[in-house]
């Protein structure tokens, strides 16, 4: 797998853990099914961090983010988007930790799902090898203003204008 973030490739300092075991894991990535059992062992200077499904309820998930460090969200399919809407709500709840999209995403998505609040991609190694990095990276830089807001670095359209015609008076 290849993670990358806005500025390129990175070191996953997360170690995926087999059910809740998460021992001495200093970053422990559980999946949600675990996430109870993983969450009674954590030990005060680890943190966690819970894979889930694209089509999990927010209601559910928003009972733990904030003992959370990390979510990533799995999408099963380039062409389902669920994950998108899901990374909205997370960031909506108030979830200030690491947001990872981890599946089969294409380039052309990856500036939608930074503005969604993704902050980087975990990509399989057949998505890597179709796509090099080097396209996801010029996809991201392809679309510098929004018309929504969202969670990337550019304001929107509508914030751009707005402070155009305060500075001219």
């Amino acid at each position: 797998m290849q993670l990358l973030d806005r500025t390129g490739t990175k070191t996953d300092v997360w170690t995926r853990s087999e059910g809740a075991a998460i021992g001495n894991l200093s970053h422990a990535l559980v999946d949600w099914e675990a996430l109870p059992d993983a969450l009674r062992q954590k030990a005060r200077d680890q943190r966690i961090g819970v894979t889930v499904p694209n089509h999990i309820r927010i209601a559910e998930l928003k009972l733990v983010l904030r003992q959370l460090s990390l979510v990533s969200v799995a999408f099963p399919a380039f062409s389902d988007g669920r994950g998108f809407s899901l990374a909205k709500l997370i960031r909506n709840h108030g979830f200030t930790g690491t947001l990872r999209a981890s599946g089969p995403l294409i380039a052309d998505q990856f500036a939608y799902a930074l503005s969604c609040g993704f902050d980087e991609i975990e990509l399989p190694e057949t998505s890597a090898v179709r796509q090099p990095i080097e396209q996801w990276l010029t996809a991201a830089r392809r679309i510098s203003h929004g018309y929504q807001r969202g969670y990337g670095d550019s304001r929107n359209i509508l914030d751009q204008r707005r402070a155009a015609r305060a500075a001219a008076g």
